[in-house]
């Protein structure tokens, strides 16, 4: 259920396994369908599924562009999400779905951070699917996780925190 931290060159790589009881199709829908993925992941995303195509990430964190890398429907999508590429696997898994999340970036010091934020991520990804809504307070649940990932890939991993909310000015 934890992701895992691997070097990947001279990058860093998360790896996130979930087994999920849906079946491929359902799950492909709330990875690329706004509708369903804006329960799950952490910004909206504007543009096109298509390899090459032009994405835009909006939040209150502030916007910023990507790329579509690959897009293989239903099992593959590969983007630019800032400065990390993300790549979504999904593998049919006896009558449910295999999902592999992974995110390459190049600084260490947000391993920890980004790694509780992917596995809160996916928690809320299975509670949509579950048609059950996520606990309240989720940057509870990330300050928790976070804690434990801390403990599982060091200190070293864990330099960079969260990025702050920008005011909102009256």
């Amino acid at each position: 259920m934890h992701g895992t931290l691997e070097p990947a060159g001279e990058q860093w790589r998360l790896r996130f396994s979930r087994r999920l009881a849906h079946p491929l199709e359902k799950v492909w829908r709330a990875v690329v369908e706004a509708e369903h993925r804006d329960s799950w992941f952490p910004q909206r995303i504007e543009g096109e599924w298509r390899t090459g195509a032009r994405l835009k990430f909006v939040s209150e964190y502030g916007d910023f562009d990507g790329e579509v890398l690959a897009y293989q429907p239903p099992s593959l999508v590969e983007f630019v999400w800032g400065t990390d590429v993300i790549r979504l696997e999904l593998q049919p898994d006896g009558n449910g779905t295999l999902l592999t999340l992974t995110d390459t970036f190049a600084e260490h010091g947000k391993a920890a951070r980004d790694a509780a934020g992917w596995h809160v991520c996916l928690d809320a990804l299975e509670a949509a699917l579950a048609g059950t809504r996520q606990a309240a307070q989720p940057d509870g649940r990330w300050k928790a996780v976070h804690a434990e990932y801390v403990e599982r890939l060091g200190p070293e991993a864990a330099s960079i925190g969260p990025p702050e909310v920008p005011s909102r000015k009256a």
